[in-house]
């Protein structure tokens, strides 16, 4: 294909030439063509890229193709019950609440519902009326001085520089107008996170908004935001689900000179998290750190996110607690499957636990250690859906966190683009032009409804399996598929057997 187009398109040139100095119009076509053919002739020599040089100029479309592959997919291949990590129809169910519109589907379940990995809920023929009110929960231990009343739902972390401004804006009026908190994420408090709304104040590795110039942990300026009114809870990030034991990552390209302010580093630079903490190494360690920012907060509730590895180490934990007689008010459990902006594939495909075992492992070791009574599980990671819900706290969870949920609300269309700037929908983005689409008026209220909407299911989903309250869920109202399975294991050889008897007959 090479040699074919530098001899072909040479002749092709030289033609369109002749022919438009004999005609003397429409010089504009052999200065276009040669214009493509010294395009060309630079890709042959170029070494970068094999595809181009063996296909000087078609190569470009298999650029171009790639580079929409993702909404090639999503609009005109994948299947309602397709698309990952989010199906569309679990995405569509999003946009409906939080446009605030009828949220029914027609024609029934497009699932496969006698497949092993299909999930739902045992109702009851003595069906309860749902509650009209919210569900809402204290977070606050004995050694907390001001608990704070939480909603069942709450906006999980996503700090200002992964998603633009606007975003944070829209998230934080809904937050406000829906009585539930808003975690900033581990890029420290800025101004778009103080629109009144509540606030969980992540902590990360690198300390941002509250750290010195070399990068450790600052007591003044922890006390000075951690005790805004705005701020209601301290959650310290030890990992995130979706790139466990792997510092958070902002490209430089989202690096602003706004957002380096904040978060106190140098704009355009790439920062990476460190992985692990400088101000402890161990169980004792956090514990002591869990306590000196109580103190610092003035008695708020403090407590840390973490992603389930080494078990032991957990349990460690557990054990200081009794030790030292420290206890956190609360512990964020997040998934593997939870989800970044960014992080080497590996991380976000094979380190971590999944919620399910994690959620499972951490309650029934809280219980051991006789400190599950002292504080509050929240749970975080692919939690979108009222059934998501209410299986997290089937499975010992008290709250859910979400975050890719709360970004379907403002009109992200799972492009995939979060860590290259160009989020079309300017939610993962600090470009200003694609920010500007963002009317932050019409997503705070979408913000405001999908939590409100989502939780009104949750409630006629528990009233639907006959509990009067969350208190009452527990793993019974579920069935899985693998339960049909063992039915089928169990019931269907007998009429095989009926069958093979009758026909010797």
């Amino acid at each position: 294909m090479r040699d074919k187009f530098l001899s072909w398109g040479l002749v092709l040139v030289i033609v369109t030439w002749i022919v438009a100095l004999l005609i003397r119009a429409h010089y504009w076509i052999p200065i276009l063509l040669t214009a493509i053919y010294a395009l060309g002739v630079y890709n042959t020599y170029q070494t970068k890229h094999a595809i181009l040089r063996n296909f000087p100029v078609l190569g470009y479309f298999r650029y171009f193709f790639e580079s929409i592959s993702p909404e090639m997919q999503q609009y005109f291949i994948e299947r309602e019950t397709d698309g990952k990590p989010f199906p569309r129809n679990q995405r569509s169910a999003v946009y409906r609440r939080a446009k605030n519109l009828g949220d029914t589907v027609a024609f029934g379940t497009q699932l496969e519902v006698n497949h092993r990995k299909y999930e739902g809920i045992k109702h009851s023929i003595y069906a309860k009326s749902p509650s009209e009110e919210l569900p809402r929960v204290w977070v606050g231990g004995d050694q907390c001085t001001q608990p704070y009343h939480a909603s069942l739902l709450n906006i999980s972390a996503m700090s200002f520089g992964s998603l633009s401004d606007r975003a944070q804006i829209s998230l934080n009026r809904g937050a406000k107008k829906g009585n539930f908190y808003h975690n900033t994420g581990e890029g420290g408090i800025s101004p778009y996170h103080l629109e009144g709304g509540d606030l969980c104040w992540q902590i990360g590795t690198g300390y941002f908004g509250c750290r010195d110039d070399e990068g450790k942990f600052n007591p003044e300026l922890f006390t000075k935001y951690s005790n805004l009114p705005n701020v209601k809870m301290i959650e310290i990030k030890l990992s995130q689900g979706a790139k466990p034991g792997h510092g958070g990552v902002l490209p430089g390209v989202k690096n602003t000179p706004e957002i380096a302010k904040i978060r106190h580093v140098t704009p355009g630079m790439t920062i990476i998290s460190p992985p692990s903490h400088s101000s402890f190494s161990d169980a004792a360690g956090l514990l002591r750190f869990v306590h000196e920012l109580r103190d610092l907060s003035g008695g708020k509730p403090v407590g840390f996110k973490l992603c389930i590895g080494d078990t032991k180490e957990f349990e460690d934990i557990c054990v200081q607690m009794n030790v030292l007689k420290i206890y956190p008010d609360f512990i964020t459990v997040d998934g593997a499957e939870g989800g970044t902006g960014a992080a080497p594939p590996e991380f976000s495909d094979g380190v971590g636990m999944p919620l399910e075992p994690a959620l499972i492992f951490v309650n029934r070791t809280l219980k051991n250690y006789n400190v599950r009574n002292k504080l509050r599980v929240i749970a975080s990671g692919k939690v979108l859906t009222s059934l998501d819900i209410l299986r997290a706290i089937a499975m010992g969870a008290d709250m859910c966190n979400n975050a890719r949920g709360f970004m379907f609300s403002l009109g992200c269309i799972q492009a995939l683009r979060c860590n290259s700037n160009n989020c079309p929908t300017g939610v993962a983005t600090q470009d200003k032009m694609l920010v500007k689409g963002l009317d932050v008026t019409d997503k705070a209220e979408r913000v405001y409804h999908f939590h409100k909407n989502t939780l009104h299911t949750c409630n006629e989903l528990i009233a639907a399996a006959g509990r009067s309250s969350y208190e009452e869920v527990d793993a019974t109202m579920f069935m899985r598929g693998d339960e049909f399975d063992h039915l089928s294991d169990h019931y269907f050889p007998d009429i095989l057997g009926n069958v093979k008897h009758k026909a010797e007959y």
